[in-house]
């Protein structure tokens, strides 16, 4: 695909997502990787907000699958996300997450003959110092625009 046509590419932005100030700290296709900063999501006792890390998981898992994907054709959706809190975190938050090539593969195989993919991704989420400090489990369910809901 040309540089031109790529520009063109439909592009995903969630304002509520940018409000928070999450920071794109790795990106490459199948993986991602991200901070959110305790600052603007910091609740009344000085920690992260829990929806901050809903935030957090669900934008880690998504942007591997949206990197392979031709937004031309296809859009991603979050089917379902669980966080599971470990301890609080004063710190900002970093979260991680990569597709294998094979997972990729069995991705995009699935896009074209069915119109539709779906993978779950673990995400653990790290404190400044290193420690879990939350877990999210997401559904990432990706779909061709000209998908029907099966009868």
């Amino acid at each position: 695909m040309s540089e031109a046509a790529a520009s063109e590419k439909p592009k995903y932005r969630v304002p509520f997502v940018e409000r928070t100030g999450m920071q794109r700290l790795e990106e490459a296709r199948g993986h991602s990787k991200l901070l959110m900063p305790l600052g603007p999501n910091e609740n009344h006792v000085g920690v992260m907000y829990l929806g901050a890390f809903t935030v957090l998981a669900e934008a880690v898992a998504a942007g591997p699958g949206i990197s392979i994907l031709d937004t031309a054709k296809y859009f991603p959706i979050i089917k379902d996300i669980a966080v599971d809190f470990h301890r609080m975190a004063a710190s900002d938050v970093t979260a991680e997450y990569t597709l294998s090539d094979a997972e990729m593969d069995g991705l995009l195989a699935d896009l074209e003959r069915k119109g539709s993919a779906t993978y779950v991704a673990e995400v653990p989420m790290l404190d400044a110092g290193g420690t879990v400090v939350a877990t999210g489990r997401v559904t990432v369910k990706l779909l061709s625009h000209d998908w029907k809901k099966p009868d």
